[in-house]
């Protein structure tokens, strides 16, 4: 088997950024689709690309140098590092353990900036809503109006969130699921700290 495929460093004219997806799992891959389907929609659109999608990196050395649904694995998860200029999304999770998305943010250490935020085109997002860093929101999810979603959370397909519904940090909400209007979920384990403080939370309410 070859080595870990490597990303070329030097970008495109374009400036389109690169994006790459932490995980080569079942939601690392839904995700890279709907990476995928939001690229095709800004072509539609007359715009250029929101992102160049890079590449996956995953822990699991059989996974490196092969093809995920068209997508390369390029390596393990620490060499997010070695692609400063990339954007990132950390697409893992399993229900045999729920922390480890939160625990990959910690290890990795990136600042909030670098994490992108993927909607999916066909996600209805009201204007009064406010989704995190890092997180994922599937085809046809809705946020109906005052929503607050943090930080590297999944919303899968189908799912409904209204209105001021607030949802913590590394939650994932299953396909299909509707949540009441006020509804609070908590946050991940609170040794986890993400980047998506109380106060840019705060800041993010008061757009």
């Amino acid at each position: 088997m070859s080595g870990p495929a490597r990303p070329d460093p030097v970008r495109s004219g374009s400036g389109t950024p690169d994006l790459v997806i932490v995980g080569a799992g079942g939601f690392a891959r839904e995700t890279a689709q709907a990476v995928r389907d939001v690229s095709a929609d800004d072509v539609a659109r007359g715009r250029a690309p929101r992102w160049r999608l890079t590449g996956h990196l995953d822990d699991d050395p059989a996974l490196h140098g092969r093809d995920v649904d068209g997508v390369p694995v390029l390596g393990g998860c620490e060499l997010v590092h070695e692609l400063p200029g990339a954007l990132v999304v950390i697409c893992v999770g399993s229900p045999r353990d729920y922390a480890v998305r939160a625990r990959l943010v910690r290890r990795l250490g990136l600042p909030a900036d670098r994490y992108a935020t993927v909607v999916h085109p066909t996600a209805a997002v009201s204007g009064s809503s406010v989704v995190g860093p890092g997180s994922v929101l599937l085809a046809h999810s809705v946020l109906t109006a005052a929503v607050l979603v943090g930080a590297h959370v999944a919303v899968m397909p189908h799912a409904v969130l209204t209105h001021d519904d607030v949802v913590g940090d590394f939650v994932t909400i299953a396909s299909g699921v509707r949540l009441g209007g006020g509804t609070r979920l908590e946050r991940g384990p609170m040794w986890a700290r993400g980047p998506w403080s109380a106060s840019t939370r705060r800041s993010a309410r008061g757009r």
